[in-house]
């Protein structure tokens, strides 16, 4: 491999030292039209091979923007999906580093149907073997599928630039007023991006990512020896609102590694390991806090389209690859503004469907509220979890007390709203309630809660779980 292109030096960068072994060096462009020859090419401005991540087999890509500014031609384009069959056929991880200008126009047709295998290459991967893909330079037009057609997308935050139509291409737009190519837009609005960092700490995340995945969907979630204490209190009572601190603490040696934290801020996903096992964790989140513990931002514990969205498609992500599934539940209805109304519904519903439609070991624990239909959304019992927990001071029922009681007593006075609100939280809403009915397993104590949650998913690693047989579902 030469080591003079920057698209080797990100190479040597993400790789364990000296593990690195080009495949297609020599390659070069076909094409000699408008005066192209093929000994200006070096590897077809893209560099591809295998190596190793803290010990793990990968299969990688770099593009070389110094090559005709990365653009993927016919042989470029070959490379690719030659590493594909060989990731598919080895059952190791796809990592594509992007720094391109996009289709080669002096390859014209034979361009265009290099991005056509490709993608056909990603649909056939997907499920099978984790894709990522980091965004180091421009990724723009139809290149810009090839991210969003992988399971993680990192961005490189200053001068990375991610888009279809170029934000000055854009009706009543021009960069200076929105850059909607920005690392910025594209992790805060689209939610394209699951991390975003200078480049160096980029190939870092994707180094750390590897050290929770599976290598493919046949291997199971991925075994490491725990050196945490299994039994280790951790008091996350006052982290019902900001549950990434909870999980934080929860998770073995306090490392959770948040995804697209900056879209659906409501949701919180990511993965962590629980007694060395990796775990993927989705939870309502009300309260952030910044880090220096001081309350950066308030919401309330609803649903949203985005927060659906993003923790859909990580459950998806989790189910694939047999990745046990935990949700921290604080919920009491969805998000109620007309921006939200239009779609919400069917954000919702890919939700339930994706919880529903898993058949990995999935634990729930109710944190705060659980109220009405959002809750059910919630990885609910009535959905398919296999363990159900809840904190003593859980709220689970169908709506705030105070306003059951004016539903129910309407017209009465304020004494009797409040003593029928008390009498309808302790028999409705509280957690022993639901125990009674077999709503919830177990009602724990915030401080035991990691015992418990690793206690669950040691009893469910054996669970096997058929569906009725079809194609696939249709949400």
């Amino acid at each position: 491999m030469s080591t003079t292109s920057k698209a080797s030096q990100r190479i040597a960068a993400l790789l364990d030292d000296n593990s690195f072994v080009e495949i297609g060096g020599l390659v070069t462009a076909r094409a000699t039209d408008f005066n192209m020859k093929p000994d200006e090419t070096p590897s077809d401005g893209c560099v591809t091979g295998y190596g190793v991540i803290g010990g793990k087999p990968v299969y990688v890509y770099s593009q070389d923007a110094s090559v005709m500014n990365g653009t993927v031609g016919e042989m470029h384009a070959k490379k690719i999906t030659a590493l594909y069959d060989l990731a598919m056929k080895t059952g190791a991880p796809v990592i594509g580093l992007i720094d391109s200008a996009g289709l080669r126009l002096q390859a014209a047709t034979d361009a265009l149907n290099a991005f056509g295998a490709i993608y056909m290459k990603q649909a056939l991967a997907s499920g099978v073997i984790p894709q990522i893909t980091a965004i180091l330079g421009s990724c723009g037009g139809g290149l810009a599928l090839f991210p969003t057609m992988t399971d993680f997308t990192l961005m490189e935050c200053k001068n990375a630039k991610l888009f279809v139509n170029a934000p000055n291409a854009l009706d009543g737009n021009e960069i200076s007023r929105c850059d909607s190519s920005s690392a910025a837009f594209q992790s805060e609005e689209s939610g394209i991006v699951d991390v975003v960092a200078d480049e160096a700490t980029v190939l870092g995340k994707i180094r750390e990512l590897i050290g929770f995945l599976p290598s493919n969907n046949t291997e199971g979630s991925d075994i490491v020896e725990c050196s945490d204490d299994l039994n280790r209190a951790s008091d996350i009572a006052g982290c019902a609102g900001d549950t990434k601190i909870a999980l934080t603490m929860i998770a073995d040696n306090n490392d959770f590694f948040e995804v697209k934290p900056a879209y659906g801020k409501d949701m919180v996903v990511g993965l962590m390991k629980l007694d060395g096992i990796t775990v993927g964790a989705v939870a309502n989140r009300s309260e952030i806090y910044d880090e220096e513990g001081k309350l950066a931002e308030k919401m309330d514990a609803v649903l949203s389209k985005e927060g659906c969205e993003k923790a859909a498609d990580f459950v998806n992500f989790c189910d694939a690859f047999d990745i046990p599934v935990l949700t921290l539940t604080n919920v009491k209805g969805y998000k109620a503004t007309m921006c939200s109304e239009k779609g919400i519904a069917k954000a919702a519903a890919k939700l339930t469907y994706a919880f529903a439609n898993a058949t990995v070991p999935k634990v729930n624990v109710v944190v705060g509220k659980a109220m009405g239909t959002a809750a059910s959304v919630m990885n609910s019992k009535a959905i398919g979890c296999d363990i159900t927990m809840a904190w003593p001071n859980a709220e689970i029922g169908t709506m705030d007390s105070k306003l059951a009681a004016k539903i129910m007593y309407d017209g009465q006075g304020a004494d009797v709203i409040n003593e029928k609100a008390a009498e309808y939280e302790a028999l409705q809403l509280s957690a022993v309630s639901a125990a009674k009915r077999g709503y919830v397993d177990q009602i724990v104590a915030p401080v035991d809660t990691r015992k418990y949650v690793i206690g669950a998913f040691e009893m469910l690693f054996t669970k096997s779980e058929d569906r009725p047989a079809k194609k696939h579902g249709t949400v």
